[in-house]
């Protein structure tokens, strides 16, 4: 019995070894690497206040994501100490803030999200995976809001991929508060941002910050040149999601967020109210894929991924 158990183990690393897409667990942080090239981590550590994937590669290597506060890297603005890489959080859950939430930031109202347990772990020669459950727990340690995420990886000869499956729910009401302080979200690289190179475009045509902040859009892209390569980055939201088409909290600065409940920033009107409440037995979905593209969404030609994606994707 303990050769077979021995065989498999050695036939399970040996398939892993030889994946084009390759997951592997590590103490503080899952690493997901694509042609035996890194491509992101997922960051779990217990010291952390939330999970988040740092940094984000182009198929060539180029790092499209801010690094800092992670590592430091000359001229990158060291502002928003809480964009860490790619995350999901948002900034009024019952009041408590799990949007900037960095430890330099606790003012007594600031959760954290824990990583409860890593679920399931695939790599592929087409795509790997992670499963992993996380915990919104308020400064006094209760659980408001359990997470189920699934992150699915693909090999692709000029993209990166990434898919998101995101379940939560709750064993009392959480009302997700308005503001444009959340919540699917990425922090870029100067380089790529529109104070820089970068160019906002969503998928209607709509150009540039003032077109595209706090406007609804199936999918919105922003590329540009670093490194001297032309890449770019698109989120693109699920027709399942709550209130499909989302809200894009898109900045000039390098914030990249897709966020459905700030709509009283958004329209600028007090007498508006974004909020949601996820109330006990009830189970709210929220699917994204994320696209690492050369050129920009024209020559990417998004549109037809988008299609193609829904399509894949209608159940």
């Amino acid at each position: 019995m303990r050769s077979f158990v021995l065989a498999v183990s050695l036939a399970a690393l040996a398939a892993a070894a030889s994946a084009q897409v390759k997951v592997t667990q590590g103490s503080d942080r899952v690493m997901v690497d694509i042609g035996g090239k890194p491509f992101t981590a997922l960051f779990t550590s217990a010291a952390g206040t939330k999970p988040y994937l740092h940094p984000l590669r182009t198929a060539t290597g180029v790092i499209v994501t801010r690094v800092w506060p992670m590592e430091e890297k000359e001229g990158e603005a060291k502002d928003h100490i809480h964009h860490r890489g790619l995350w999901f959080s948002h900034g009024d859950v019952n009041g408590f803030d799990f949007w900037a939430n960095d430890p330099s930031q606790q003012k007594g109202k600031q959760g954290v999200i824990r990583t409860k347990r890593i679920t399931d772990l695939k790599s592929g020669k087409k795509d790997g995976a992670v499963g992993a459950t996380f915990e919104w727990v308020t400064p006094a340690g209760k659980v408001l809001v359990n997470e189920a995420r699934t992150m699915t990886f693909y090999s692709h000869p000029s993209l990166r991929v990434i898919d998101f499956d995101i379940l939560l729910t709750s064993t009392e009401p959480a009302k997700f508060g308005d503001t444009k302080e959340g919540t699917f979200a990425m922090r870029l690289t100067a380089p790529l941002d529109g104070k820089h190179s970068g160019k906002m475009t969503s998928s209607t045509g709509a150009v540039g910050e003032k077109q595209v902040w706090g406007k609804r859009f199936p999918w919105v892209d922003y590329a540009g040149t670093v490194e001297g390569q032309a890449v770019g980055v698109a989120i693109f939201d699920h027709p399942g999601n709550p209130k499909h088409p989302t809200y894009w909290h898109a900045r000039d600065y390098g914030l990249f967020a897709a966020n459905i409940f700030g709509e009283h920033d958004f329209y600028n009107d007090k007498t508006r109210d974004g909020s949601m409440t996820l109330n006990p037995g009830v189970t709210w979905r929220f699917r994204y894929r994320v696209v690492i593209h050369p050129g920009d969404a024209a020559s990417a030609g998004l549109a037809k991924l988008y299609d193609e994606w829904v399509k894949k994707t209608k159940k």
